[in-house]
């Protein structure tokens, strides 16, 4: 059973993403909040947990659909594709780099920072080792 449905998703999102495209990006997006999450909704309910821990999880997922739909893609590959810099003649140009002005050696992560901003103080990133 999917975590969201498109409806829900149009009420957390405002870019415009069809439905379509949502049912082909949600499967990875979800996978990578399981994987982040230590795939708490596998050993839990998410119709019985608390509403409130069930929507923040929503609405990272949400984020994360959005985050591969604004890339155009959804693998790290994919996303780290872009060349640093490219040469035409005697033009030149440089993608430009948050950490290094050489623009070197920095790849895109494959989660979106805002799902840590939904998912922080929910419990869901806790990293402990549980006995289910």
């Amino acid at each position: 059973m999917p975590y969201l449905t498109y409806e829900e998703f149009e009420e957390l999102t405002s870019k415009d993403i069809g439905e379509d495209e949502f049912k082909s990006l949600l499967p990875k997006a979800s996978a990578i909040l399981d994987n982040v999450t230590s795939h708490f909704y596998d050993h839990v309910d998410i119709k019985a947990d608390n509403s409130w821990r069930v929507n923040k999880f929503k609405a990272g997922l949400a984020s994360q659909i959005e985050y591969f739909h604004v890339l155009g893609s959804s693998t790290y590959e994919e996303i780290n594709n872009a060349p640093q810099q490219f040469s035409a003649g005697r033009t030149s140009v440089s993608n430009a780099s948050r950490y290094n002005s050489s623009g070197e050696n920095e790849t895109k992560s494959l989660i979106a920072e805002d799902v840590y901003i939904y998912l922080e103080g929910t419990g869901l990133l806790n990293a402990a080792v549980s006995v289910w």
